[in-house]
C-alpha cells in the first residue's frame, strides 16, 4: 500500500464498497455523535466522510484530532444507509470506517477558521494566506486561474503564436508607471530595473522576424494600489504580430478572449459582437474609457437647452469656453426619492449635487417635476424628454462644467443609476473595443505638449499628421473593455526611425534623449523594421471577472496588501550591512 494514499478523497464510490482503502488530508471538520466521531477529511480534489466508534483501535487517538490536523488513516469503504446519501459531493453514497491513524501534522489553534466562509480582515488572511488559501472559494479561484492560462496558452498555440520569454532583469524605461529598480553588485552606483511590460522586447523579436509572439509574461510597476490592480507584479498575455492592422490584432484576440469567457463564464452570455467606439464617444457617453455596456444608458449633450436659460447656475457655466452640459437618462427613476439619492451620491463625489428632471403622470397629461423644470419651464423641458426618449416615470440628471472635470463622476453615477434601476444586465460579459486615441494632451497649468497616452503608437496619418495640431493627432492605439474594466491594452507601433523622432520632439524629448532612453529599439528600426503591432491582456482581471470577484487579490496567490507590503513573508525587508557595503549603497532615514 502507498505510504500515504491509494485514493483522493473525491475518488471513493458505491463501487469501492469493501475495499480496504488509505486517504491522507486535512480534518474538515469534527462530529461527536454520541460516541461516534465523524469527520470530514479533506485533500484538494475533495472531502470524503470517515467514521469512528470505540470498537475501533484509533477510536482514542482520533478523538485528539482537530481542525486542520493533518492526518492519514486506512480504514473499509462502506455504503451509507440510503437516507443519509449526500448527492453534492461525488463521495456522498459512502464512509469510510477508520481502522488506523497516523497524524502527519498537528495543528495550534488557528487564526481563521478553514470550514465555512466566515469574514476574516485583510491583515489576517494575507498573514496567514496559507489557511486562507485552504478554504473551498480560494481553492476554485486558484484552479480557476491556473485553468485559465492553460486555455489561454492552447488558445494562441492553435492560432499559429509560439511563446517566447523576455528578460526580467533589464534597463530602466519610462512606460507609465515607476520601476522597481535592482541595484547590481558589478557595476556599482548603477541599477537594473524589473520590466514594467516587454514592450521593447517583444518589438525586437519582431524586428528579428519572428513573426508571432506571445508570452504569459510577469510585469512589475511600483503602482498604488487599487481594487482591480495589484501594487507590485502583475500577469499579462502578451503578444505581437508582423505586417499586420489594426483590425488585424482584433481579429486574432477576439476568438481567444472570447472562448476563454464561454469556457469558464458559468453559463453567462458572451457577447459576440465587439462594437469599436472612439475615445472622445466613449468619455462623451459612458464618462469612460472602460465603459460597462451591460448598462444600456446612454449619456448626451444637452448644453443647447439650457444657454440662456432660466436656470442661471448653467447658463452662465455654458458661457465659458469648453464647457457642456451632459444629460444621463434614468429610464424608470421617476421618483423624487430616487433622485435625492443621486443629488446625495454627487455630493458624496465632492460635487455640490446634480440636478435632475423627473417625469410624472399628472391624470389629464405628464408633467416635469423638480427644481430645474421650474427653473427652464415646460417648452425647455419637452425639448430634453424628446431628444433623450424618455417618458412618464423616467428622469435624466445634470452635470456641468469642462468635461474632464465631472466626467469620471458622471460615469460613476451613470453605473449606479444603471445597477439600482435595474437596468443593468448583470448576467452577461459585454465587450467593447475603444480607439482612436489621442497621443498628445496639453497641461493647462503651463500647457506643454505632452504624451496622454502611448508614445510608441503609430500617429494615424503618419509623418504627415505630427505637422499639424498635435492635439488632433490620434493612435493607433486601442483598449479592450469588459464590464467595466480595461482588459487589454495595445497599438499598432511606430516603426519608421523618423516618425519616433518627430512624435518625442513634439513632447520636448531631443534625438540625443530619445536615443538615450530608447536606443536599442531606435537602432533596430533603422535595419529594416517590419510593420508590427499586438496587445497585452490582463490575466488577473480577466480571472477576477470570471469569479465573479470585485477585488483582484482574491485571484492571486499571494498578493501585496493595500501597502504593498507581504504580510506572510515579511517583504519588504531592511537589508543587512554585509549586503549594502556589497552593493556599495547606504540607506538614509525616512523622512518625518
Amino acid at each position: 500500500m502507498h505510504a500515504y494514499r491509494t485514493h483522493t478523497c473525491a475518488a471513493l464510490t458505491k463501487e469501492n464498497v469493501g475495499e480496504t482503502v488509505r486517504l491522507s488530508g486535512w480534518v474538515h471538520r469534527v462530529r461527536d455523535h454520541g460516541g461516534v466521531l465523524f469527520i470530514d477529511l479533506r485533500d484538494h480534489y475533495g472531502v470524503t466522510q470517515v467514521i469512528c466508534d470505540p470498537d475501533s483501535a484509533a477510536f482514542s487517538a482520533l478523538e485528539k484530532v482537530r481542525s486542520e490536523w493533518c492526518i492519514r488513516i486506512d480504514g473499509d469503504v462502506k455504503a451509507r444507509d440510503e437516507s443519509l446519501v449526500n448527492p453534492k459531493i461525488p463521495t456522498g453514497e459512502i464512509e469510510v470506517f477508520v481502522r488506523d491513524l497516523e497524524v502527519l501534522g498537528a495543528s495550534q489553534e488557528l487564526p481563521l477558521i478553514v470550514f465555512g466562509d466566515q469574514e476574516y480582515p485583510e491583515e489576517t488572511r494575507l498573514r496567514y494566506r496559507y489557511l486562507d488559501l485552504r478554504r473551498e472559494a480560494m481553492q476554485e479561484n486558484m484552479k480557476l486561474r491556473s485553468d485559465v492560462v492553460a486555455s489561454i496558452r492552447k488558445r494562441m498555440w492553435d492560432t499559429g503564436f509560439r511563446e517566447y520569454q523576455t528578460p526580467i532583469i533589464t534597463a530602466s524605461s519610462p512606460e507609465g508607471a515607476r520601476d522597481f529598480l535592482v541595484p547590481s553588485r558589478l557595476h556599482p552606483g548603477k541599477f537594473y530595473a524589473l520590466p514594467q511590460a516587454p514592450q521593447q522586447f517583444k518589438q525586437l523579436i519582431m524586428m528579428s522576424g519572428y513573426d508571432k509572439y506571445f508570452q504569459i509574461a510577469p510585469c512589475f510597476r511600483d503602482e498604488d494600489p487599487r481594487a482591480d490592480r495589484s501594487p507590485t507584479d502583475f500577469y499579462q498575455l502578451d503578444l505581437e504580430m508582423s505586417f499586420v492592422t489594426q483590425q488585424d490584432v482584433f481579429d486574432t484576440i477576439q476568438p481567444v478572449l472570447a472562448g476563454v469567457f464561454e469556457e469558464f463564464g458559468g453559463g453567462k452570455k458572451v457577447d459576440t459582437e465587439w462594437p469599436q467606439i472612439s475615445y472622445k464617444d466613449a468619455a462623451k457617453w459612458y464618462g469612460t474609457d472602460k465603459p460597462d455596456l451591460r448598462n444600456p444608458i446612454k449619456m448626451q449633450d444637452c448644453s443647447e437647452h439650457f444657454r440662456g436659460s432660466g436656470f442661471a447656475i448653467f447658463a452662465k457655466l455654458l458661457e465659458q469656453e469648453g464647457t457642456e452640459i451632459r444629460a444621463i437618462p434614468a429610464p424608470t427613476g421617476g421618483s423624487r426619492k430616487f433622485c435625492d439619492r443621486m443629488n446625495a451620491f454627487a455630493q458624496k463625489e465632492g460635487l455640490p449635487g446634480m440636478g435632475y428632471i423627473f417625469w410624472r403622470d399628472q391624470g389629464d397629461g405628464m408633467e416635469a417635476a423638480g427644481p430645474l423644470a421650474k427653473n427652464i419651464g415646460p417648452e425647455r423641458t419637452e425639448a430634453i424628454r424628446q431628444q433623450l426618449g424618455l417618458g412618464v416615470g423616467d428622469a435624466a440628471f445634470f452635470l456641468g462644467g469642462k468635461p474632464k472635470a465631472f466626467e469620471g463622476v458622471a460615469g460613476k453615477a451613470r453605473n449606479v443609476i444603471g445597477e439600482e434601476l435595474g437596468l443593468t444586465d448583470m448576467d452577461r460579459f459585454a465587450f467593447a473595443w475603444i480607439v482612436d486615441f489621442p497621443i498628445y494632451e496639453r497641461d493647462e497649468e503651463t500647457g506643454a505638449i505632452d504624451f496622454e497616452h502611448n508614445p510608441f503608437s503609430m500617429p494615424q496619418g503618419g509623418l504627415e499628421a505630427l505637422n499639424g495640431d498635435p492635439l488632433e493627432v490620434r493612435g493607433f492605439q486601442y483598449d479592450l473593455a469588459c464590464n467595466g474594466y480595461e482588459l487589454v491594452s495595445g497599438a499598432i507601433r511606430n516603426h519608421k526611425p523618423e516618425i519616433m523622432l518627430k512624435a518625442f520632439e513634439i513632447a520636448g524629448y531631443g534625438e540625443d534623449e530619445v536615443k538615450k532612453r530608447f536606443g536599442g529599439l531606435f537602432t533596430a528600426f533603422n535595419y529594416g523594421a517590419p510593420p508590427h503591432g499586438g496587445c497585452a491582456a490582463g490575466i488577473d482581471r480577466i480571472v477576477m471577472l470570471l469569479a465573479n470577484e470585485q477585488n483582484i487579490r482574491e485571484v492571486i496567490m499571494f498578493p501585496m496588501n493595500q501597502r504593498a507590503e507581504d504580510l506572510l513573508m515579511g517583504a519588504p525587508n531592511e537589508p543587512t550591512n554585509e549586503q549594502l557595503r556589497e552593493l556599495r549603497l547606504r540607506v538614509l532615514p525616512p523622512e518625518d
